[in-house]
């Protein structure tokens, strides 16, 4: 498995999963509104995933700022799911609107593989290289699997906490320090 840039060569594959019913976004089901995306303009939705600035809609309807990202996909010869890192330029703290640092979803049929290890492994390389120190990751609580992926890249449980613009549910953070070494994991 390795991380490719979203691009018109691996929509298919990508569109493939949307059908399914699998979403890339943890907090609420997009499927339907990306393939409405897609099938309005293609080329226009994969522009989109990595175009910068402009603002973003909240679950609980507030426009923010969108903040500099970089979205990734993960592939294996088909689409397995995708991850992304968002920050604030100058500083290793996010807005109190966003849950953390990192989020990612692998598709059902790819789990168990060890690819949300490697690509996170993958993507915390790339926060080393932005300059970025400290990086908070959350997940669900009953999401044991996210839990493990989380703690074989060196994070570790920070508190359990409850964004209102998420709802009134509980979210578990850990933090990853990414000036301790770098953790290797073995490939899947």
């Amino acid at each position: 498995m390795h991380l490719v840039v979203p691009s018109m060569d691996y929509l298919p594959s990508y569109v493939a999963a949307l059908e399914t019913g699998w979403s890339p976004n943890n907090v609420r089901n997009v499927s339907g509104e990306q393939l409405a995306a897609i099938r309005e303009n293609a080329a226009a939705f994969i522009a989109g995933l990595s175009l910068q600035g402009g603002t973003i809609t909240l679950p609980d309807g507030k426009a923010v700022p969108k903040l500099p990202f970089i979205a990734r996909w993960m592939w294996d010869g088909e689409f397995c799911g995708s991850i992304s890192l968002r920050w604030q330029e100058g500083t290793d703290a996010l807005p109190s609107h966003v849950l953390g640092h990192i989020g990612y979803a692998v598709v059902p049929w790819k789990r168990r593989r060890g690819y949300a290890t490697e690509a996170l492994r993958r993507m915390l390389a790339e926060a080393r290289s932005l300059g970025l120190r400290r990086l908070e990751i959350t997940t669900d609580p009953d999401n044991v699997a996210s839990q493990r992926v989380i703690e074989r890249n060196g994070g570790r449980y920070l508190d359990t906490f409850v964004n209102e613009s998420f709802g009134p549910e509980p979210h578990l953070r850990y933090v990853v320090e990414l000036n301790a070494p770098e953790i290797r994991n073995k490939k899947p």
